[in-house]
């Protein structure tokens, strides 16, 4: 599973990204924290996707790479 992280400070990134490791996600840097306003509709979709169409809460989004 993956976890988006972001903000202004990039220790603070790091050090939230190691956090989101050693709970089993993979941490995506995802850069300055202006860009935490695309992840709120990101959060609503998986809303919507596990209670609204029944997939139930086990579900998550995973960052695919080539």
């Amino acid at each position: 599973m993956t976890m988006i992280v972001c903000g202004d400070d990039g220790p603070a990134r790091t050090v939230a990204a190691s956090l989101a490791a050693d709970f089993g996600f993979e941490p995506v840097d995802a850069g300055p924290l202006r860009v935490a306003r695309y992840l709120e509709p990101f959060a609503m979709l998986w809303i919507h996707l596990a209670y609204a169409m029944g997939h139930g809460p086990g579900i998550a989004f995973r960052l695919l790479r080539r």
